[in-house]
Order: C-alpha cells, then structure tokens, then sequence
C-alpha cells in the first residue's frame, strides 16, 4: 500500500501524540498539525478505510498494528534523518524541516545505509 505524504504525516503526527497521552482526538491531531477540523476529518476517514486507524467508542484514536508499524518507520526516519543533519551542522530547525521532507521519499535501501554509516560513526 502506497500511503501519499500526507497520511504518513497525520499517522506520524497520531504516534507522537499517543507517546505523550492515551487519548488521543482529531481536534488534538488537527491542532499538532496546525489543520482543519474537515481536513482532518477528511485525512482520518481514508486511514480508516486503509485499515491504519480507528477510532474507540469515546472518540479516540488509536493505531492500528499496521498503522503502528508504518508511523514508527515514518518516525525513526525523522528521527534519524534530524540527527544525520544536525550532526553535520545544520542548525535543528532546519533540520527537522528538511526530514520531514525527506523521509517521505527516501528509498528504504539509502536510509538503511544512512543507519549503517552512523552507527559505525558512533562506534
């Protein structure tokens, strides 16, 4: 499944908020995310239908084990990506910005060897 930019950015968004609380809304996403009440009614609706997000009887969202798997990936890449860039001097802001960019369309083949290469840095 080939999941656009922009639902990986709300299952990122639903990750980071669900490691800070359980409770999770859609005005909590909406307001992280700086969006619409109807863009992100919207964006939930097709990670439903994807079979990534659901939503309990009180109205919170939770991940679903794939939804999960594919945010935590989302995540690590930023995460990764922002200490890559800071590491070689880009201040943090610029940093973060630009990951959130990249790790959307970089191959899972160069990310990989971006893992490698600073692990070994580190060692």
């Amino acid at each position: 499944m080939a999941l656009q930019e922009s639902g990986e950015m709300y299952l990122e968004t639903i990750y980071i908020l669900s490691q800070e609380s359980s409770a999770v809304r859609a005005i909590d996403v909406g307001d992280y995310m700086g969006f619409s009440k109807p863009s992100v009614s919207r964006a939930l609706g097709v990670l439903k239908n994807e079979g990534l997000v659901k939503k309990d009887d009180e109205g919170y969202l939770h991940l679903t084990k794939a939804g999960e798997i594919l945010a935590k990936r989302i995540y690590e890449r930023h995460s990764v990506l922002t200490k890559l860039l800071v590491d070689i001097g880009v201040d943090e802001k610029t940093a973060a910005e630009d990951a959130c960019r990249v790790e959307h369309y970089i191959s899972d083949k160069t990310f990989d060897a971006i893992k490698a290469h600073m692990k070994m840095n580190r060692s």
